[in-house]
């Protein structure tokens, strides 16, 4: 029996709640459980398991009182999907509820329980899921947020992570691009939609990119003609606002396949960089009048945009990942010319990736010093006392809000 995109939605739960993969890694995985599922399904199949993702800590509430115990980890994942397409996508109850028995029906040793599945869902109101509050982040991640922010606001980052993410895009110079003008200059695009049928795709008008995000390289300021390194460069945005900007870039990242899309990007928008596969700590490419730093990270900023992160990861890899950072504060701030200017970003929320690195940077180096510059449509309070600008999910929550980043701009004396 093909695979449908409810069957791949529960083959990507799966994958992420029972093996600790990231949905990124089970969709590209040729060998993969949704090896052979057409395009259109697959695209279907990923926003049905994000949405269950962002929605299961409510899932698991109006299940339980209708559960004496735990069925195997493919019929929840069945009944969650089910509980979620009825409460939260909308979908009509009846064909939901015969899909779902469909799937435990010819699952795997699972056809004993198709009458678990029925009677289950034929008591769950939808109505259940009004006033439970928006899923929580882990604990490893919410307690210092709430020491740091208080609950309130991290009550808010997460109603903005649970409704999902926009599509945010920036804009060459002269071009235009479709959606809402944003104040810092993206644009913003709401509701499904397949990117590449968008108006100016094809002409390169623009690239898909995260508001937040595109900050980073407002922040360096680069001039026409002055030679720019983007390190750990790819998927590869910044890279080509640097060179709508008329720098001369050099692209540097470890994954040469994940420079695939930034050389697609750069051939798709008629821009020109030099591209370049290479551990960062290891490559030497000269002297730069400016470079542009994002440096590997837990990706907490992004809970909105990959929802499957807090299942997969447990805070574990933060201290390795501070203490490369701090390694690519250093070279990076090695590779500028006398009174060059470095912009380090990370796209997590903790400061001990952000506020703490830039303490310990200016701690590192004396005569470096942290510059706050006028960015159009950024709010006085995003900037913290020491200069970097601190971004978090709940700024422009009317509008979907962003992605969290710390980002901060070094220039050597």
């Amino acid at each position: 029996m093909a695979m449908d995109a409810r069957g791949a939605a529960v083959a990507l739960l799966d994958a992420v709640l029972g093996e600790g993969q990231m949905l990124g890694q089970v969709l590209d995985d040729p060998k993969g459980p949704l090896a052979g599922v057409p395009p259109q399904e697959r695209a279907r199949a990923q926003r049905l398991a994000g949405s269950v993702l962002r929605h299961l800590e409510q899932a698991d509430r109006v299940l339980a009182p209708f559960l004496r115990k735990s069925p195997p980890l493919t019929v929840r994942n069945v009944l969650r999907l089910a509980v979620v397409e009825i409460a939260v996508e909308g979908a009509a109850p009846h064909g939901v509820v015969h899909s779902a028995v469909d799937q435990v029906r010819h699952g795997n040793r699972t056809g004993h329980l198709t009458g678990l599945v029925n009677a289950v869902l034929r008591k769950v109101e939808p109505e259940a899921f009004a006033g439970l509050p928006p899923q929580r982040m882990p604990m490893w991640l919410r307690k210092p947020l709430v020491r740091l922010w208080g609950r309130e606001v991290v009550s808010a980052i997460e109603a903005v992570q649970a409704a999902g993410a926009p599509l945010d895009l920036s804009v060459k110079p002269g071009r235009e691009a479709p959606g809402e003008a944003l104040p810092t200059g993206s644009f913003r695009v709401t509701g499904p939609g397949q990117v590449s049928a968008l108006p100016g795709y094809e002409a390169g008008d623009w690239w898909v990119q995260d508001a937040a995000a595109a900050l980073a390289a407002r922040l360096l300021e680069v001039r026409p003609g002055e030679r720019v390194a983007d390190l750990c460069a790819a998927p590869g945005g910044k890279t080509l606002q640097l060179a709508a900007a008329g720098a001369e870039v050099v692209a540097v990242d470890i994954s040469a396949p994940r420079l695939g899309r930034l050389r697609e990007n750069l051939a798709r928008c008629g821009l020109e960089a030099e591209v370049v596969a290479a551990d960062v700590l290891q490559w030497d490419g000269g002297l730069f009048d400016a470079v542009l730093l994002d440096a590997p990270c837990s990706a907490t900023g992004t809970i909105r945009r990959h929802p499957d992160l807090p299942f997969v990861k447990d805070g574990s890899e933060i201290a390795g990942l501070v203490e490369l950072q701090a390694a690519l504060i250093d070279r990076g701030l090695g590779m500028l010319k006398p009174g060059g200017r470095l912009v380090y970003c990370t796209c997590s929320l903790l400061p001990e990736e952000g506020e703490a690195q830039l303490e310990a940077a200016l701690a590192r180096h004396p005569g470096l010093v942290a510059e706050r510059v006028e960015i159009a449509g950024v709010e006085p309070g995003w900037w913290t006392g020491a200069g970097g600008l601190r971004l978090r999910p709940d700024y422009w929550a009317e509008r979907g809000g962003m992605d969290g980043f710390f980002m901060a701009r070094l220039r050597r004396g």
